[in-house]
């Protein structure tokens, strides 16, 4: 990452987890800091809460700043918002966790400055993740596109029968699905909805997404791994119509019987600024890998 030291005034947002009472804490001394470096700082709502004076900035207009650096104070779900709000500008994050160690968000708080001192000098390593832009389409009109960090879920809800997903690769049909629900993933998503559901875990740097069934109807269903450069198209069959679409654990999104949901790798991509952690150190952390052995 180039040196902020050798540039012009750059622009740092603040966007922060709501009602973290640690985030009041820390948000002053890195006003400051951001301060003496040069930057200019604009705040999302959850964080102008906790200072008065820099610039406010619904979190959902970030990427209309010529932003250079987010910091993103919080936890995984945090950050996944962030990135979604920021993907259109591939803006280096900072996530900085505020609790247990995240899968995404690890750099923990003692060490917020030293990496900001990094990132100031250039040192800092950036560490790229796919990400997905997926469509709602209803019959040839497309309802509306999304940025997807994590996966895109078709699911029935809680009262509803099974529903039957069709599923398509590159417009070629794979099968038909009984399930309670279909998950696209990215590498990064695969630890997340998609490892619960019996998917597998992806190394970020693998080019794939995972489609996994939610308990499927038939044992042969299994998860599938395809290339990132496919399209992936799940066609909703359900005489009920009750059922939904959510991006990245967010609140669904109804469907109505025949709708499709297509999704394929944005040109877009996740820059994480990281301090060098081992991804399979956080996944013994996170999965509790290996606790009865000495290693």
């Amino acid at each position: 990452m180039p040196s902020a030291r050798a540039s012009a005034q750059k622009t740092a947002s603040i966007i922060s987890r709501p009602n973290r009472p640690k985030v009041g804490e820390v948000i002053p001394g890195l006003l400051v800091w951001l301060a003496e470096h040069g930057y200019h700082v604009v705040l999302d709502e959850q964080s102008a809460k906790y200072a008065s004076g820099p610039e406010v900035v619904p979190r959902a207009q970030m990427a209309s700043m010529p932003l250079d650096l987010v910091v993103v104070l919080g936890g995984d779900g945090t950050l996944l918002s962030a990135a979604r709000a920021t993907a259109a500008i591939d803006v280096p994050l900072l996530g900085v966790n505020l609790g247990s160690l995240g899968f995404l968000t690890e750099v923990p708080l003692p060490s917020l400055y030293p990496m900001l001192e990094a990132i100031y000098d250039g040192r800092a390593q950036i560490e790229h993740r796919s990400l997905m832009e997926c469509q709602l389409l209803r019959g040839d009109k497309v309802l509306n596109s999304y940025y997807v960090c994590n996966d895109a879920v078709v699911n029935k809800t809680a009262l509803a029968r099974l529903n039957t997903y069709e599923l398509f690769i590159d417009k070629a049909f794979v099968s038909s699905y009984r399930a309670d629900g279909m998950i696209i993933a990215t590498p990064t998503g695969s630890t997340a909805y998609s490892l619960s559901a019996g998917g597998p875990v992806l190394m970020p740097s693998v080019k794939a997404f995972v489609i996994t069934p939610v308990a499927p109807h038939a044992l042969t269903h299994r998860p599938l791994v395809v290339p990132d450069s496919v399209e992936i198209e799940i066609v909703l069959r359900s005489e009920e119509e009750f059922a939904y679409l959510s991006l990245d654990g967010q609140p669904g999104l109804d469907l109505h019987d025949g709708d499709r949901v297509r999704c394929r790798r944005s040109e877009h991509q996740v820059s994480l600024l990281r301090m060098g952690t081992n991804f399979f150190h956080v996944l013994r952390s996170k999965l509790k890998w290996g606790e009865s052995e000495n290693h």
